[in-house]
């Protein structure tokens, strides 16, 4: 049974983040996408905020709470992962601009190809973990669907049109398989985490981090959104690599799960009440 459920967790992951590229590439003229990545202001704002400050919240963070040593690496994978292809559902949730969502991920997906591997090693010197473990799964389930629903918008616009829908539709299925059967499979080590303080961690890394992106988001109101919600909310597919291939303690597994579970039930409520304040 149980690794039945491992096996819909790891296909609704890859489900999910094809889909929602794919998705994303559909809908969206290139330029769209491309163009926010001149104002290097912003990208460098981007950066900073991800791989600099969150990654010191969580040493703050560890630094307060007395965790076990699996659970302070889970809390640190978690702080060093940034890009995933959750924040396009979470722009949709909060009303906000889609495209701008995309463009973070542009900037933020390959920065953690080339930083996980470089911090990694040097916070878990015994790990062992390669560069390429690390980023051929990015690659190939987010920025390559990416790229051919851009592709496809640019050559085949009716079709793309048609097709964008549908791919809205299975990515929302595949979220809640994934999120239902990650529970399952992960329970025992989640009833733990929850009776310990790493639980409490955990929350405080979400919301300090929406917080931080949120703050130095700028003067407009959807990059302030975009930048909170894509801040807050981790690449927990590059946390996993590392977890499960350089670490391998299923205390750091169940670490990582809980953290995306708290980003889940902060996450969606906040952009929820980012919709009600627009359409306010």
């Amino acid at each position: 049974m149980a690794a039945a459920l491992q096996g819909v967790v790891s296909f609704a992951a890859l489900a999910f983040a094809v889909i929602s590229m794919l998705a994303v590439g559909l809908g969206h003229d290139w330029r769209e996408i491309v163009d926010p990545l001149r104002q290097w202001r912003k990208v460098l704002r981007a950066l900073a905020v991800n791989f600099i400050l969150v990654p010191l919240l969580a040493y703050i963070v560890v630094q307060i709470f007395p965790l076990e040593p699996a659970h302070a690496i889970g809390l640190f994978l978690i702080a060093a992962a940034a890009g995933a292809p959750f924040l396009i559902k979470l722009t949709e949730a909060a009303d906000s601009d889609v495209a701008l969502s995309a463009t973070l991920l542009l900037v933020l997906l390959p920065a953690t190809i080339v930083y996980m591997p470089i911090v990694v090693p040097l916070e878990l010197p015994d790990a062992g973990v390669s560069a390429f473990s690390i980023s051929s799964p990015l690659v190939l389930t987010m920025l390559l669907p990416l790229g051919i629903g851009l592709v496809m918008r640019a050559r085949a616009p009716q079709l793309a049109q048609r097709v964008q829908p549908l791919m809205g539709t299975l990515s929302t299925v595949s979220l809640i398989v994934l999120v239902a059967a990650t529970i399952l499979a992960n329970l025992p080590g989640i009833l733990a985490i929850l009776r310990t303080a790493a639980i409490l961690a955990a929350f405080i890394l979400i919301g300090g981090a929406f917080a931080i992106g949120y703050g130095l988001g700028g003067p407009q109101r959807s990059s302030r959104e975009v930048l909170g919600l894509g801040t807050a909310q981790r690449n927990i597919a590059a946390a996993t690599v590392v977890a499960t291939q350089a670490v391998g303690h299923p205390d750091t597994v169940a670490m990582v799960v809980v953290s995306s579970l708290a980003g889940f039930a902060i996450l969606f409520p906040v952009a929820g009440m980012l919709r009600k304040r627009r359409q306010g």
